[in-house]
């Protein structure tokens, strides 16, 4: 037998864990896929659909706006995860040998934790033509004694998705940059280039970068993928008439009329098959890029605007953190608001009533969200840690084909939730809790496993192996030594998990069959609504959840362990 490889035998139900953990993504995708894929062609005998044709293509291409609708998906998905990639390059570039550069993730933390659905309602808030910015320059400065006739929420360009995408996509992608950067001597790199007359800057994206980048690789697909096929922040901020592909398609998905679900699934394929071409294509581009940038190596080439224009992106993401921020303050301005007659800058008065009166429509919706996160977060997390187990036990990397685990953030939500829907529909398990349970831990168990991997595998095994030669077991190991030893790591992943639970819109939508409320679900349901102060209660009450799990997540472990310091 090969060296370090555990019998199947010896290794017990953990040696079933990785497939297992495989299955719970990777089944319901292929599933999903297929159910998509046939009506696509026109075969689904359930409304009608016996013969295999290419009409709903047709139906699809000749559909009012649909050119435009393609168009706008492009433009916002493209230059969404251009931008976000060129700014957060730019700020660790800027900030990498700063001593606080390492702590900037626990900064960021609440912003990662915020939904995407309330941040879109809160930017909302924040550009609408009454809304907050016009309000602190009118009508002083502006003369406007009534709101603007000018278009900013639902803009034909799309810039306001771009804006809210980036809010998100930017300290996502600074933070996967700052992890990779711990597995590169980049200060050392950085030291070296700069006595060859290179700048700070330029020695960080010429030098550093390139070593990294590869480690950042698959982020940067995840982002593309999903700033092509977001849906429930297109609902929010993007145009209405025509949409997005992705909104479309949700849209004719959800149309009384049976027949308008043959073009949508064609849509819904077709928008596959952008993001897989989109991610082709940067790819391509990858490998061009960088044979310029060895070519420019190799001259010798200087920058001297390379560290302004990295001061000027690291002051944009300081913008967009004061965005996001005042995003979610107007967002709990409004939810206390008696009055707030436009223009004021402030409400002119503050009440509970709006949380008196949405109290009982609150509750049912906001359990359902904490159940359905809660035990979609401890199935993954079980079955997470029963991975990295056997991972440590065999000695050997179960998951070195990490790409498989970012399956369900490559593939568009759209492309295979109505064929998994079908298929609930078929086995009766459509509109039950249980189903979005199973629908959330298709994308929650990703993220809760590239957060818990590498901390995971960086514990010191001579721990384990004192506490075995003293006669403990690999379970009392696990339990005494191992769980609390690496507890910290272990709850900030389960809150990143919790908290991409609260943010599903599309995967409660198909899986509860438009039965099974949650926050989210309700939240931009209502945010085309006219009350800003209810859109903003149920809005407030989606972004509170998560954060009060990633603070407890912070201070559970200071509360065990107050009196060990070294477990802190």
């Amino acid at each position: 037998m090969p060296q370090g490889v555990v019998p199947l035998r010896r290794a017990g139900v953990l040696g079933l864990a990785p497939a297992l953990t495989v299955l719970v993504f990777a089944l319901p995708i292929l599933a999903g896929l297929l159910g998509t894929l046939l009506p696509a062609f026109g075969y689904l005998p359930a409304v009608g659909g016996v013969e295999i044709s290419t009409a709903p293509w047709c139906a699809l291409f000749n559909a009012p706006g649909f050119a435009t609708a393609l168009q706008l998906t492009l433009a916002t998905g493209w230059t969404t995860t251009l931008l976000s990639l060129l700014l957060a390059g730019s700020i660790v570039a800027f900030i990498h040998h700063r001593a606080w550069a390492l702590r900037i993730g626990e900064a960021m933390a609440p912003m990662l934790a915020m939904p995407h659905s309330a941040l879109a309602i809160g930017l909302a808030f924040l550009i609408a033509p009454s809304g907050w910015i016009v309000r602190w320059v009118s009508p002083g400065l502006t003369g406007w004694d009534l709101p603007p006739d000018v278009s900013t929420v639902g803009h034909p360009s799309g810039w306001p998705l771009i804006v809210a995408l980036l809010l998100k996509e930017v300290p996502y992608l600074v933070l996967m940059l700052l992890a990779a950067l711990n597995q590169v001597p980049a200060r050392a790199h950085v030291v070296m280039a700069r006595s060859l007359g290179y700048g700070p800057v330029q020695a960080w994206f010429d030098v550093v970068l390139p070593q990294v980048y590869g480690q950042i690789r698959l982020p940067v697909y995840a982002v593309l993928a999903f700033s092509l096929s977001v849906v429930d922040v297109a609902l929010i901020l993007g145009p209405g008439n025509p949409p997005t592909l992705a909104v479309l398609a949700v849209r004719w998905f959800s149309d009384p009329d049976t027949r308008w679900v043959f073009p949508a699934a064609a849509a819904a394929m077709l928008l596959l098959g952008v993001v897989a071409a989109s991610v082709a294509l940067w790819h391509g581009g990858e490998r061009a890029i960088g044979q310029a940038l060895r070519a420019r190596l190799v001259r010798g080439v200087r920058s001297r605007w390379s560290h302004r224009l990295a001061g000027a992106a690291t002051v944009c993401g300081a913008v967009l953190l004061a965005v996001a921020i005042l995003a979610m303050l107007g967002i709990g301005l409004w939810s206390f608001a008696a009055q707030w007659r436009y223009p004021d800058p402030m409400p002119q008065s503050w009440t509970l009533a709006n949380w008196r009166r949405q109290s009982s429509s609150l509750t049912l919706p906001a359990m359902t969200t904490l159940v359905v996160g809660a035990a979609s977060t401890v199935i993954a997390l079980v079955l997470v840690l029963a991975c990295l187990e056997h991972e440590t036990q065999a000695r050997r990397r179960t998951s070195k084909r990490l790409w498989l685990l970012y399956l369900p953030l490559l593939v568009p939500q759209v492309a295979f939730l109505f064929g998994l829907q079908v298929l609930l529909v078929r086995i009766g398990a459509d509109g039950r809790l249980l189903a979005v349970i199973a629908a959330h831990l298709v994308f929650v168990l990703p993220y809760l496993f590239l957060s818990l991997a590498d901390p995971w595998r960086a514990f010191d095994e001579r721990y384990a192996r004192t506490a075995n030669s003293l006669g403990a077991s690999r379970w009392r190991v696990f339990r005494f030594i191992k769980l609390p030893i690496l507890i910290r790591p272990v709850l900030m992943a389960s809150a990143v998990a919790f908290a991409v639970s609260v943010g599903q819109y599309l995967p409660t939508l198909f899986a509860g069959s438009g039965r099974v409320a949650t926050l989210t679900t309700e939240a931009v349901t209502l945010s085309g609504g006219a009350d800003r102060r209810v859109i903003g209660t149920w809005a407030l009450l989606q972004a509170v959840f998560p954060l009060c799990v990633f603070v407890a997540a912070a201070w559970v472990p200071r509360l065990l362990y107050r009196n060990r310091r070294g477990l802190l």
